[in-house]
């Protein structure tokens, strides 16, 4: 979930990882900033102790639109961990926060309306950092259930599971 402006906009981050053929693992990104998926890649292998030095890592996000705000950090890290993993994500859940340096999850700007935005296209459940205050929250709508997460880890585990 990303900002255009003021208005909310949902979009799609796909990830694939694969053995590398070469020595040196590739990073490509599509729609992402290339330094920010260096960072994402760093934390995943440091603090979650994911396995990527062998591994080339592909995000891609779908429709050509390129992010450039943080609070898509954690969809973008999650869908890395569920390439590793092979396993989904839901497709009923949104994803929004941006992610620290020591794995820890940080509240984003105009929440309200990227939860409106999420209720309204049809998503039942949303993971967001925990460290946002529900008074910021002024009520799930549509009945959106809203899922907290204080870290990097916790998040994944709650998006893909434990494994």
């Amino acid at each position: 979930m990303t900002m255009e402006g003021t208005r909310p906009l949902l979009v799609e981050v796909q990830a694939l990882t694969s053995t590398t053929s070469f020595g040196l693992p590739r990073r490509t990104p599509n729609g992402v900033d290339f330094n920010r998926l260096l960072l994402l890649v760093a934390v995943l292998q440091k603090r979650i102790g994911l396995k990527l030095g062998d591994q080339d890592v592909f995000v891609n996000v779908i429709g050509g639109l390129k992010i450039g705000e943080p609070a898509a950090d954690l969809a973008i890290a999650v869908s890395i961990a569920s390439s590793v993993r092979d396993v989904p994500v839901a497709p009923d859940l949104a994803i929004i926060g941006e992610v620290g340096l020591s794995g820890e999850l940080r509240a984003v700007s105009q929440l309200q309306a990227r939860l409106n935005e999420a209720s309204k296209l049809g998503f039942r459940r949303c993971l967001v950092p925990k460290s946002i205050r529900k008074a910021r929250i002024e009520s799930a709508p549509g009945g959106l259930e809203i899922i907290g997460a204080r870290s990097l880890g916790e998040a994944i585990e709650v998006a893909i599971g434990k494994r």
